[in-house]
């Protein structure tokens, strides 16, 4: 399921073909564009920068129409649709060129060459940083066996997995001493969209006997997403960055393990900040397979 906003008609002046003439003379090309996103959190806070700005999209489009010259409309087309997926929150885009003065020997109303791409088409989707946890049951055999679960969804890939380690149960005040926590960090790479890769962990969860209950209640399983490169989301169930990420050494010390090079956005690189908060206390380096 997705929302749609749909760009027609933009045009501009290109000399894109195989033909010296249309190099040299130019033609008039359009272009139709279909963003694929979902906008119920900018329409609930009627925000814009919740949401994608059709005027930079269309901008962007013009740029490649009338940009530098290659020969095939079909070369327009996939690097329209590169650029409009360089927003974060589009999901997926249609993209349909015309080039109705085409170089074509009989009578013709047009020639378009449409395309379709997913946030997944490059390099099999966005990395994800999602935090994994518990502290009820056998957490080291739960841990292991949702990685597993998420690691078979045809669209989930499982790209590292941190060292385990042992933390202290973060409690609300006033409340009663809990087990300590073991906790990694996975990083996936997928196109889901996170609301849907939201919804897998949540049934993950589900599935290995959470109950939400208790705010930072016991549990056996607790999967949070914590990033996912560049984007930022946020509605009545998901905020990416997550927002207390920055506090949480159970999180940043394994990232940094297996991202050295990680940055959390807004508050800077993942290593610097996991130092700031001290050591973590590891207690396995392989426990998945």
């Amino acid at each position: 399921m997705s929302d749609r906003i749909t760009l027609s008609g933009l045009r501009a002046r290109g000399r894109h073909g195989v033909l010296a003439a249309e190099r040299e003379l130019g033609q008039e090309f359009s272009a139709d564009v279909v963003l694929h996103l979902d906008t119920r959190a900018a329409a609930a806070g009627d925000d814009l920068s919740a949401t994608v700005n059709y005027a930079d999209v269309a901008r962007e489009v013009v740029a490649v129409l009338a940009g530098p010259p290659v020969d095939l409309v079909e070369t327009v087309a996939a690097t329209i649709a590169e650029r409009v997926l360089a927003h974060p929150r589009v999901l997926a885009v249609d993209v349909t060129v015309h080039k109705p003065q085409a170089p074509v020997p009989v009578p013709f109303a047009d020639v378009t060459v449409h395309v379709h791409r997913t946030a997944g088409d490059a390099g099999g989707g966005r990395e994800v940083v999602l935090a994994l946890g518990g502290n009820l049951g056998d957490v080291r055999a739960t841990l292991s066996a949702a990685l597993t679960q998420l690691a078979r969804h045809p669209r989930v890939t499982v790209a590292a997995v941190s060292p385990l380690l042992r933390s202290t149960a973060l409690t609300l005040p006033g409340a009663g001493p809990q087990p300590d926590y073991l906790n990694a960090v996975a990083v996936l790479r997928t196109d889901l969209p996170p609301r849907e890769l939201l919804a897998l962990c949540q049934g993950l969860e589900l599935g290995h006997g959470r109950v939400r209950g208790e705010r930072w209640g016991a549990r056996p399983l607790d999967l949070d997403l914590v990033a996912a490169g560049t984007v930022t989301w946020q509605d009545a169930d998901l905020t990416l960055p997550h927002p207390r990420a920055h506090e949480r050494a159970f999180v940043l010390a394994p990232w940094a393990r297996v991202r050295p090079d990680a940055v959390l956005p807004g508050h800077g690189p993942v290593a610097g900040l996991a130092a700031r908060l001290g050591p973590v206390e590891w207690v396995a380096e392989e426990w998945w397979t």
